[in-house]
């Protein structure tokens, strides 16, 4: 395996990759007691358009499938149920999906052998029905509508409609009942034979397990396993500018709820490496509407803030800034951020000493089995690789390059949505 030493953080990763293509990352700490492992895809709600490596027609596949497809893969044909075999292990398990991958995780103390080879197996062996996946339409269908009765979710909803046009981030991972009522068994099978494919994976293992006993597992495993021809993803046309600018709606509320999202095209940015673009980005919001920032300060003391959560939502052609927050002033506190927006003050001595948090953080993090495998694992769907020197990228960050890139944005380009108490009149 290969040596990667992470520099600054007094860890080492080993990495291979086997013949068919599939990436395996071993990040070791001796001294903790626990393990963690991801078997992961880069697939996930993104994807509903594809051209299949062998064919030449481009298949349709409905909103929601990649999250789909990740329910389904706990039913086998044996029977088992793979939460009750980890479970009966003393291990604990999950999986997830979001708009660019899925996982299949599972960690503990106990049995580390035994149940990476079951995680590898259950994955590799889908198992789909008529009747099972009509089983499971029910299921989810539940799932969609509570999660439909939540402000926040309905919020962040309507503000990713707002944002895109026609991106499937308008669309929530899970989809829409209307959507995956037209789920079949072809089309899971179709979507697993395309992006579960060796090349398009990764296995990550990360805490204290032994390596080479867990590389002869892997290579038992997953050499046998085939690549077929890699599935060309159907290019999405989307519009530089925000879908709609404003939005109003009411909900099940007591107070008031805002969405602002600055959408950002990345072709207007210039040339910049992915991980150092995405630094800078974070690094003007962090200092424009972070825990310490000038502006958290002034809203606070004014009284215009009840919560504050603020993300990125990357796409391969743009990065949104998302704001979501509760307030009694909507009015006024939109206002805010859009004067903090449109004329941000970019100060030196804040640049320089947010740098040096955030490479206390990575240190900080480097202790923690499952902040490193966060991390990591970031960086395996974002940028394919492990980055051995980010520690070192962000000390090189300089004030000049920020400047640029802020200089390159239009910070008119946002959508506004408000959500008012369902006695409030629009």
């Amino acid at each position: 395996m290969k040596k990667i030493n992470l520099k600054g953080l007094d860890l080492v990763a080993y990495t291979e990759t086997l013949s068919n293509g599939l990436d395996v990352i071993f990040v070791p700490f001796e001294k903790k007691a626990n393990y963690f492992i991801s078997y992961a895809t880069r697939f996930g709600a993104d994807v509903t358009s594809f051209t299949p490596g062998d064919e030449k027609k481009v298949c349709k596949v409905p909103d929601g499938i990649a999250h789909f497809l990740e329910h389904k893969m706990f039913e086998q044909e044996s029977g088992e149920d793979p939460f009750a075999y980890f479970s009966n292990s003393g291990t604990g398990s999950n999986a997830s999906t979001t708009y660019n991958s899925t996982q299949y995780i599972c960690y503990g103390t106990k049995n580390f052998l035994d149940n990476l080879r079951y995680l590898i197996q259950f994955v590799n062996a889908p198992y789909y029905t008529d009747q099972n996946v009509e089983k499971e339409k029910g299921i989810i269908a539940e799932e969609l509508k509570m999660y439909a009765d939540l402000p926040d979710f309905q919020l962040e909803n309507r503000l990713r409609e707002a944002i895109y046009h026609v991106h499937p981030r308008r669309i929530d991972i899970g989809g829409t009942v209307e959507e995956i009522n037209k789920i079949t068994k072809e089309d899971l099978y179709l979507c697993y034979n395309n992006f579960y494919s060796p090349n398009n994976m990764f296995l990550l293992v990360v805490g204290n397990f032994p390596m080479e006993e867990a590389m002869t597992v892997i290579h038992e495993e997953l050499d046998h396993r085939e690549n077929l021809k890699e599935a060309k993803i159907t290019p999405i046309k989307e519009k530089k500018t925000v879908c709609k600018k404003e939005d109003k709606f009411t909900g099940s509320i007591q107070v008031p709820k805002i969405g602002v999202g600055l959408k950002i095209a990345i072709s207007d940015l210039g040339e910049y490496d992915d991980l150092e673009l995405d630094l800078y980005l974070t690094m003007l919001t962090t200092m424009l509407f972070g825990s310490s920032s000038l502006f958290r300060e002034k809203v606070r003391s004014e009284k215009l803030l009840n919560s504050f959560f603020t993300d990125w939502d990357n796409t391969e052609n743009y990065k949104t800034f998302m704001i979501l927050a509760s307030t009694n002033e909507p009015e006024k506190l939109i206002g805010e951020i859009k004067q903090e927006f449109i004329h941000h003050s970019l100060d030196e001595a804040m640049f320089q000493r947010m740098k040096k948090v955030w490479i206390a953080n990575e240190v900080k993090m480097a202790d923690y089995i499952d902040s490193t495998v966060n991390n990591i694992y970031d960086d395996m769907i974002r940028y394919h690789k492990v980055i051995p020197n980010k520690v070192d990228i962000i000390r090189r960050m300089d004030m000049k390059t920020l400047e640029k890139i802020v200089s390159s944005i239009d910070f008119h380009n946002m959508s506004v949505v408000t959500m008012m108490p369902q006695e409030e009149v629009l």
